[in-house]
């Protein structure tokens, strides 16, 4: 098995209109001017002031006191476990977080942690059982140091944490001495679709992140916050994992531009998935039961159903899916991008939207 990803065959007809994830988006015209505008410094001694712009913004948006500039969320989910944990330690989270299903086994690599997975639908566990797997300290059994949530749950559908769920899991957390991380690759997504703000719903967590590489539209980059004393820990982690850069501000001025100008416009992207859903229904009752036995169309439902019987990822259960005549549930904003013909990424009334399934 090789794990580099091979490079897109030229010969191979262009991608006009690409449904696969939200991590698809690319930087609109305006977004890469102010790139290109961005002033910039030594990110590693302090001195970019697109850089430290954005973390202060971050964390006002979340309401926590510092944040820090990272490359990538599987680095800001790293370097949280590698602060809050010690080899040895327990961490708690959904059976199909990111930090289980999509990070290489780098928490058990780096940090030697393992990660007790939680059962529950839709990508999250209920408060119950979060309390039923918590166990009394003793040396016989691993120190449960830390508990996770994916907010939104990518693998369970792009689902949305209830807030009062998320206030009882920190509670709960709180009595049994547990510190506590929200996963906030698609926060605003959830913000946006719920009217609940930013720091609202990360009200109680100890440490949480954005991720401006998906909906937002930037290029490159995340933001974790937390208290003063943990994003100092977090920096010392990020310069371990090489994770600290130098003129920074080129892919912080990307991120600025998407906070100012790109979440309102998360909406659209949620239209565009409902109006997707509905054109789907409507396409497939025409078309009638000549498409039934047609490969590649899955539900939501039993895709999660498949999953948890065979333990396959979604492409293993789009592979072995056969279209069952029900009528199609539509897409979930986590699985709409802003993409026209034009290829700028920019949404619009022009869109043309359909869903590409790969088999």
């Amino acid at each position: 098995m090789t794990y580099t990803p091979p490079p897109r065959d030229a010969r191979q007809t262009p991608v006009r209109i690409n449904l696969l994830s939200d991590t698809q988006t690319r930087p609109t015209p305006e977004m890469r001017e102010a790139i290109a505008r961005a002033e910039v410094g030594d990110e590693q001694i302090g001195d970019d002031p697109t850089v430290n712009v954005l973390c202060e913004r971050v964390a006002d948006l979340l309401g926590k006191e510092a944040a820090v500039f990272m490359p990538s969320g599987t680095m800001c989910n790293v370097a949280a476990t590698l602060t809050h944990c010690r080899p040895g330690d327990e961490i708690l989270a959904h059976e199909t977080a990111h930090i289980i299903a999509r990070e290489g086994g780098a928490h058990a690599a780096l940090g030697g942690f393992q990660i007790t997975p939680l059962s529950g639908a839709d990508g999250k566990f209920s408060p119950d059982t979060f309390r039923k797997a918590l166990h009394p300290r003793s040396r016989y059994q691993p120190p449960q140091t830390v508990v996770s949530v994916e907010q939104t749950a990518n693998i369970g559908g792009g689902t949305i944490w209830n807030k009062a769920d998320l206030d009882e899991v920190v509670q709960i957390a709180r009595s049994g001495g547990l510190a506590t991380h929200m996963d906030g690759a698609r926060l605003l997504n959830a913000c946006v679709a719920s009217g609940i703000s930013a720091r609202d719903m990360a009200l109680g967590w100890d440490s949480a992140w954005l991720d401006f590489s998906k909906g937002l539209g930037a290029p490159v980059g995340a933001a974790i916050a937390g208290s003063r004393d943990f994003i100092d820990e977090v920096w010392r982690w990020k310069q371990r994992l090489g994770g600290s850069m130098r003129q920074a501000g080129i892919c912080a001025a990307a991120c600025v531009y998407a906070l100012d100008h790109h979440v309102d416009r998360l909406a659209d992207d949620h239209a565009n998935a409902r109006g997707a859903g509905a054109g789907s229904i409507a396409n497939r009752r025409d078309r009638g039961a000549a498409t039934r036995n047609q490969p590649g169309f899955l539900q939501p439902r039993r895709r999660r159903r498949y999953r948890r019987k065979n333990g396959g990822g979604v492409a293993g259960a789009r592979r072995a899916a056969r279209h069952d005549g029900r009528p199609h549930q539509g897409l979930h904003p986590s699985r709409c991008q802003r993409c026209d013909d034009r290829g700028d990424g920019r949404t619009g009334a022009r869109h043309r939207t359909r869903r590409v399934d790969r088999t």
